[in-house]
């Protein structure tokens, strides 16, 4: 049974709320983002003690959305919940997290260890004395699952979580019993800060394995270098970026990795996704003789539905805790430390010139701007990169705006989130709160949304707490009368794929908006569109701004249309 330790043999008594607040800080978070439930209430108290701001969402699965965005600018999130109902109503944007990588620390307030040892039949309980069913599925979409039932072990069991949680960069769950929020434990570890460095490689196994991948870059005649969200989710951005320029090599990325690369680079080419891809990028890719691929998340729509033709004998594939060399695989090596020893000893590579590839250029036949020009996705795309700022964060939705971006070359320093391989509809809406207030905090960079109108309709309350939080995000809803990205998987004209039309920029209104801090806007032609994004006041962002954008229901990018295809063939296989 677990007990009290006396606060006389304590060095530095801290409560345990208070130790496990303070140590988020230190990581660098400063919004807290969740939804007050009677078993966390107390906890809750100590988030403004220990230098951190309450978010407060509207409901779970949205704060949820929201941490993943946050944590991918910021780096690491916290969310709290409440016990059962609040926790399963945050855990499909937790499972998001976890399929893509996201540190998300989940913070569950929980009935007391005495009540649940006493098998109590409590509110938000399933009635049979089990309380840990919760926390049995949150482990399967966890890096690590702590308790905090003995005040003795507490400070330990959350460095812990909070290591796994960086290191791994996968959510970590932290239950917290109403009895133990305010134990007192032992304050004096805060002196020193959690380790959360990546374990080194065995020397003698890194250095063999640098061996082997200079020999094939070496004899490569054509190498290429393909980066994917693994390279971001891990870190080794600062190596990715020295290997593309000191290399020169022709750089891609795929659509996950998308910001990954500095797109103004002259030798970065666009986006490979098998048949998803420009053609010149596809033949490019594919006629390579050596393809090194950093961070590689290869599923269906990252690829196209699996239409990457790359061969594993010209393959060479960096991971966070592997390296593949054409067949053969070298576990517990890393790629921080190869990358960086790569860089170093490579030398002089044969280079063959990528394609020649349009940056941001509207195609002829999409470049008429008179009066009634309706917008089209193909110039659509194209037209926001022209637009684009230098450090601006892109959020775009499982949708036409996932693939639409594809199409768009960025400025320098743009963050680009998407949730290619989990794709819950309504992510983005949540997940730009968070990263909005993620700029706000680190120096408030324009947040930009692009979002279809059905999956709008799944988590547009969180508008409400971006005005609620003073945030300045511009949001794009793309109008096209439902859910345009199933038409094409199935049901091109079914009424399961069309929604209620709403009139969504008086949202801003409903949810309280200042009208002289909030602004909308709706257009319907490209020459609407050109005039907006050239109204200099509009490009500042000083204030929400909300842009009602339509487009022909069955237009689409096509990159959209064949992984569609391809979705559907995969999904009828017998």
């Amino acid at each position: 049974m677990a007990t009290d330790i006396r606060t006389s043999e304590l060095k530095a008594p801290i409560d345990a709320a208070e130790y496990l607040f303070r140590r988020l800080h230190e990581l660098g978070v400063r919004g807290v983002h969740g939804v007050p439930g009677d078993y966390n209430l107390v906890a809750l108290d100590y988030i403004q003690k220990t230098g951190l701001d309450w978010v407060g969402n509207c409901n779970e699965l949205n704060a949820g959305y929201a941490a993943d965005g946050y944590a991918r600018v910021k780096g690491i999130s916290a969310i709290v919940t409440t016990f059962g109902v609040g926790e399963l109503s945050a855990i499909n944007a937790l499972a998001g997290a976890y399929s893509e990588y996201v540190p998300v620390v989940h913070i569950v307030g929980t009935p007391s260890t005495l009540s649940q040892k006493g098998g109590m039949l409590l509110h938000h309980t399933l009635g049979n004395g089990d309380f840990n069913v919760f926390a049995n599925m949150s482990r399967e979409i966890s890096c690590a699952s702590v308790k905090l039932e003995d005040p003795q072990e507490i400070p330990t069991l959350i460095d812990h979580a909070l290591k796994e949680c960086w290191i791994q960069s996968r959510p970590v769950y932290i239950a917290l019993p109403t009895d133990m929020v305010q134990k007192k434990v032992e304050g004096d570890k805060l002196k020193t800060p959690i380790n959360l460095s990546v374990p080194k490689n065995d020397p003698e196994r890194e250095d063999y394995v640098v061996d082997v991948v200079l020999k094939y870059l070496h004899a490569a005649k054509s190498p290429v270098i393909l980066v994917d969200a693994c390279a971001i989710r891990h870190r080794v951005l600062e190596e990715v970026h020295e290997l593309v320029v000191k290399s020169n090599l022709p750089t891609f990325v795929a659509p996950m990795g998308k910001g990954a690369v500095d797109e103004t680079l002259q030798n970065y080419y666009g986006v490979y996704a098998g048949d998803g891809s420009n053609p010149g990028v596809r033949e490019r890719v594919e006629s390579s003789d050596l393809v090194l691929t950093i961070g590689a998340i290869k599923s269906d729509f990252n690829t196209a539905g699996f239409t990457y033709r790359i061969s594993q004998l010209s393959t060479i594939d960096f991971h966070s805790k592997h390296i593949s060399v054409r067949f053969s695989e070298y576990p517990g090596v890393g790629m921080k430390g190869v990358l960086r020893k790569v860089i170093d000893q490579m030398g002089k590579l044969n280079i063959d010139p990528g394609p020649s590839t349009g940056r941001n250029a509207i195609a002829s036949n999409e470049q008429d701007m008179s009066k009634n020009q309706t917008i089209t996705q193909a110039w659509f795309w194209p037209r926001v990169g022209q637009w684009l700022k230098n450090d601006d964060i892109v959020i775009t939705e499982t949708g036409t705006a996932n693939f639409g971006i594809w199409e768009t070359r960025f400025p320098k320093g743009v963050t680009a989130l998407s949730q290619v391989l989990w794709g819950s509809i309504g992510y983005s809406v949540g997940a730009c709160q968070g990263a909005a207030l993620a700029a706000k905090e680190t120096g408030n960079r324009r947040t930009i949304l692009f979002v279809g109108d059905g999956s709008f309709q799944l988590t547009c309350q969180e508008v409400s707490t971006m005005i609620r939080q003073g945030l300045k995000p511009i949001i794009f809803l793309i109008c096209n009368e439902g859910y345009t990205i199933e038409r094409y998987i199935h049901g091109m004209d079914a009424s399961y794929n069309d929604i209620q039309p709403w009139n969504s920029k008086d949202l801003l209104a409903v949810f309280g908006a200042d009208r002289k801090e909030s602004k909308t806007f709706q257009v319907k032609t490209k020459k609407e569109l050109h005039d907006l994004f050239n109204d200099k006041e509009f490009s500042v962002a000083p204030y929400i701004q909300f842009v009602e954008l339509y487009v022909p229901k069955e237009d689409a990018p096509v990159a959209l249309k064949l992984t569609a295809e391809a979705s559907a063939r995969t999904n009828a296989k017998q």
